[in-house]
């Protein structure tokens, strides 16, 4: 066998190793969320932290800011240090385990650097940037993220146009008003749900464009159509826990998988 045809069959080996690997991680996400309840500790509460990078001068788009944040927060879930073996994957699971929950915070200059050094992944969309966390207790939140305000600022909602059909759509419920903020939590959710719904080669092919997809306000007419989508099985829901913002069992974002 020439040097060529080794080494075509090493890449073609590590090709299906990366796949192998991938698929753990997602038919992990895909068991679902929550077993294990909360801890009776306060201080020990689990959440992955996020931050939007909302500068004072020119701040994003909020929907491509929302996008960014849904990418990101499934990006950390998928990433490979938090699957087997992996530096994250002892924090990613306890929180994955316990009660989902997002905290969504907003910094700008040296804040938005400093945020940039601690465990997570960065996802810019459109010059909308958002980072997410690895996940981890309340009471041990990162000085760096801690002392960023968690409300305060939002943006105005924007109208992008028809979203990329390549592209899954995950549709935010306008009749709740949510702040930004909270409406990054829940696209976050959406994210997570919709790529463990997904089939294993789908949900791969989605992270080769590093979890791209679009958020668009749904106004009461279309979120009627949505909810009988996912009641025929064809998109998935967040209900949120009713923390913050919107009553227990709010139906908050429907996400809906590419049509192309």
């Amino acid at each position: 066998m020439g040097s060529a045809e080794v080494s075509s069959a090493e890449t073609e080996a590590e090709v299906r190793d990366e796949a192998a690997e991938f698929a753990v991680r997602h038919a992990e996400l895909a068991r679902g969320y929550g077993g294990n309840g909360d801890p009776d500790d306060p201080a020990m509460v689990q959440a992955m932290q996020m931050v939007l990078h909302i500068p004072k001068t020119h701040p994003p788009a909020r929907s491509a800011l929302l996008e960014a944040a849904a990418a990101a927060a499934v990006a950390v879930c998928l990433d490979p240090r938090s699957g087997p073996g992996g530096e994250w994957e002892p924090r990613y699971l306890a929180w994955k385990r316990s009660r989902i929950r997002k905290v969504a915070r907003r910094a700008r200059g040296s804040q938005w650097v400093a945020a940039g050094g601690v465990d997570g992944v960065t996802i810019d969309v459109d010059g909308a940037q958002a980072r997410a966390f690895v996940p981890g207790p309340v009471g041990a939140i990162d000085q760096r993220i801690r002392k960023l305000q968690i409300g305060g600022t939002d943006l105005e909602h924007d109208e992008p146009g028809p979203p990329d059909p390549r592209l899954p759509v995950l549709w935010v419920n306008a009749a709740l008003e949510m702040s930004v903020g909270k409406a990054a939590a829940q696209v976050g959710h959406a994210s997570m749900l919709l790529a463990g719904a997904l089939p294993v080669t789908a949900a791969a092919a989605w992270a080769e464009h590093e979890f791209r997809c679009a958020v668009r306000d749904a106004d009461d007419q279309r979120w009627a159509g949505l909810v009988a989508e996912v009641a025929a099985g064809r998109a998935v829901a967040v209900r949120d826990a009713g923390f913050t913002e919107v009553a227990p069992g709010s139906m908050t974002v429907i996400a809906v998988p590419a049509r192309a």
